[in-house]
């Protein structure tokens, strides 16, 4: 898994390509929890993941709630059709914000 962060002062872009699984989630979980601060906007761009597991799914929960903690959004962008299915499988379509 790859990781490019793109700040633009209170939004981070955070673009992730390959798969988030249990191997790679909590590369991603520590780059939230040190990059947050002072973030008003999250946007987790998908476009080239190619897979999200449970634990994937955890990790982007997580930063759903700590950005929502601080009134803050977070949104999730340019997903796959196989991505979408898994977060409509899941019922994370009711729970994330996804563009």
């Amino acid at each position: 898994m790859k990781i490019k962060k793109i700040a633009n002062e209170e939004k981070l872009t955070i673009q992730v390509e390959g798969r988030l699984d249990t191997l790679t989630s909590p590369t991603l979980e520590k780059e939230l929890n040190n990059s947050l601060d002072g973030i008003t906007e999250l946007e987790m761009d998908m476009s080239s993941l190619e897979y999200i597991s449970s634990a994937g799914l955890r990790v982007l929960l997580k930063a759903q709630k700590m950005m929502e903690e601080k009134g803050s959004a977070m949104t999730v962008t340019n997903c796959s059709e196989a991505i979408l299915e898994i977060f409509d499988v899941t019922g994370f379509t009711d729970i994330l914000n996804i563009q």
